[in-house]
């Protein structure tokens, strides 16, 4: 899996974070995601995908891991 983010879509809900922490964080000063790992350890997958899904605006997007 390899995932992306569209900064200037979010909405700062924090629900990514909350999911998903090894993954995702949240910015202090303006509150939108921040993404620690761009391809997260496999066994995170279902985590990740109830995150993006969590997401009210649909700013985590998932690829398939192309290496």
């Amino acid at each position: 899996m390899h995932l992306t983010i569209e900064p200037d879509a979010c909405v700062g809900s924090g629900q990514c974070a909350l999911a998903v922490p090894e993954v995702f964080d949240q910015d202090e000063e303006n509150g939108t995601v921040v993404l620690l790992d761009d391809r997260p350890e496999p066994d995170l997958d279902d985590a990740v995908r109830e995150a993006a899904g969590l997401c009210p605006v649909q700013a985590i997007l998932i690829g398939s891991d192309t290496h």
